[in-house]
Formats: structure tokens, sequence, C-alpha cells
């Protein structure tokens, strides 16, 4: 039986379920996934309601002899696609030409040969005509924004493309692509632990109509309160402070959605995203996080968060226990200008 979430308007007229997937957590970066329960788990969470799915073209395992984007995730994806592609809306991204969770990943292209190739090869590797949200991931800085929103624009003028996001851009940068073309989404890094870009990018985003959609809403997992020491030691986080030598002094964080959870009948990651939801609101636009899981009883667990409701209480409480983190969130594999916050 096919789950129902509400739909959401981002911007541009684009329409999405409430909570999205993140496809990245079916992919190598967080440990080996076989294929087939990946899959399963798509099709559950289309299923239950959770129709928006994200991928990159840098997602998934790197062929050998190779160190550009890998299209494996894309590919896995293209298996559900081949009978529910009505169903799902879909997005992709285009940008970085190195590989996740090591240092060649700072490479980026920009330039409209490009991203016109990318497109096409992402188009082939899913087995669509057309990508319905498609993701500037990271921004060339020596490569004027128009120029690559440009060249994004004549592939929605094309048929290829129909909605255009931007990925970790700062508010300027957001402005200048709005110029250029309608923007329908921008994804950055935002939850109850990583609140920069509620200084500058939200209030654009909200400035030119742009939805935002937060990646890691659940703290790659931290804020579920089921992260463990071994895990973090065995994957990308081992880089990342945060989840090393301030491991123990973050679990504040989740003790604070535990309380909270305990308070609303929830779990700490069903508490963690409907900050967000409540957020998005209490700040004017509209917010569709995509938390990764390679469990369908997470997919589940994370589309019924959209039935909590918090207090004002709960809600300040929440708010405050962003004083409670250690740690920022820049991967250390990358320069600060990899993420919004370096840049702004």
């Amino acid at each position: 039986m096919t789950g129902t979430v509400p739909t959401v308007e981002l911007g541009d007229g684009l329409e999405v379920s409430g909570i999205g997937f993140g496809g990245m957590a079916l992919s190598h970066v967080y440990g080996r996934t076989d294929p087939q329960e990946a899959l399963r788990t798509l099709h559950h969470a289309v299923d239950r309601g959770v129709t928006f799915i994200d991928t990159a073209d840098v997602y998934g395992e790197p062929r050998e002899g190779t160190d550009g984007p890998a299209g494996t995730n894309e590919e896995l994806i293209a298996q559900l696609l081949a009978g529910r592609r009505d169903e799902v809306r879909l997005a992709t991204k285009f940008g970085i030409t190195g590989r996740i969770g090591v240092s060649s990943a700072a490479a980026v292209r920009g330039d409209r040969a490009y991203v016109r190739a990318s497109c096409e090869a992402s188009l082939r590797r899913l087995g669509i005509d057309v990508i319905d949200l498609y993701y500037m991931h990271r921004r060339r800085l020596d490569i004027p924004i128009e120029e690559t929103v440009g060249a994004m624009a004549e592939l929605v003028a094309e048929g290829k493309v129909r909605h255009l996001g931007l990925s970790e851009v700062t508010a300027t940068e957001l402005r200048a692509a709005a110029a250029v073309h309608p923007i329908a989404a921008v994804q950055s890094e935002w939850s109850i632990w990583s609140r920069d870009v509620e200084a500058h990018v939200v209030p654009a985003a909200r400035e030119v109509g742009a939805g935002f959609v937060p990646y890691s809403p659940l703290g790659r997992g931290f804020l579920t309160g089921a992260l463990s020491p071994d895990r973090v030691a065995g994957g990308m986080l081992r880089e990342q402070p945060r989840f090393t030598e301030h491991f123990d002094a973050n679990q504040q964080v989740v003790d604070v959605l535990r309380d909270v959870g305990a308070q609303v009948g929830a779990t700490p990651a069903q508490v963690a995203l409907a900050w967000l939801w409540a957020q998005g609101a209490s700040l004017g636009l509209p917010v569709v996080p995509i938390p990764g899981t390679r469990s369908a009883q997470r997919v589940t667990e994370n589309a019924d968060a959209l039935a909590v409701r918090l207090s004002q209480d709960q809600k300040s409480r929440l708010d405050a226990a962003v004083d409670l983190v250690h740690g920022g969130r820049a991967l250390t594999f990358t320069a600060k200008e990899w993420i919004s916050a370096g840049r702004e």
C-alpha cells in the first residue's frame, strides 16, 4: 500500500513530497551496501510516499582506474525509475569532478561544456528524458555563477531539465543566480546543530522565492542517537572533530532531543526533523529535508516525523541546543570555501 506524505511547493512551481530521500546514504562513503537491499529501501520509500529522491553524479563506488564522478548511485536509482518514473521527483547534481571522501573531492567545474556533458551523462545513467531538479553541486569560484546558471538555463529551455537548484551557495551567489533564472531550491547542510545558513542564505532564499532542501538533517546519523564511535572510525566521519574528539560532549544535543521526544512520543530523529519544519515555518520558507538511510524502517520513522508537533517551549529548548555543540560542520579534507559559511 502506498503511504501518503503531503506535498510541498519549493520554488518555481516545483512540488515534491514533504520529506525526501538522500541517495548518498546508499553509497560507499558510509561503507558498502548490498545493491538489492538498497533498491528495496528505495522502493519502500516511494511506497511510503517519500517520492522526492536526491542523488548526484559523484555518488557511488568509484570505477577502477577513474577519478571522475562515479555515477553508480544514479545507475542504482535508474532501476527504481525504470518502473516508477511517474511517481518520483528526481534531483541530481553536477560539478564535483573528484571523489567524495578524499582530497580530490574539492575539484570542481562549472563551465558550459561541462554542464552540458554532465547533464547528458546523468540522463543516460538514469535512463530518463528529463531531470526534475538539476543542482550545481559546488561552485567553481573562478567562473562567474551567472555563466554556470546560464548554461543550466539552456538545459531547461531544451526540455532536458525542469527546475534549477544550487548547493552550498552564499546569499550573494544565490541572488546573482536568481537574476539569470528562477531557482527552485537551495540545498545546504542545515539541522539543529548546523545553523550557519540561517544568517544569510536562508533569508536570501526567501527573498528570491527558493525553497530549502537541508542535507544531513540528522547530523549524518549523530542526531538519531544511534551513531557509535566504532561506526565513526570506519568512514568519512573519522576526519571530523565534531564526531571524534567532541563525540561525548555533543551527546548533550542528543539528550535534548531525547527529552523532548519523550514528551511528544517521538524518537530523537523525528524531533530533529520536526524542528527543521518548525524552523522553516518561523523563517518563512518551505523546507524539505532529505535524510538518507539504508533501512526501510528508518524511512518509515522519518516520514512519520511529519505528524510530530512541537510546543513553543519545546521549540525554544531545541533552538538553544546549538549552544551545546562542539566543533564545526566543515569537512576537514577540503578547504573552508567548500561550504557557503566559508565564503560568506
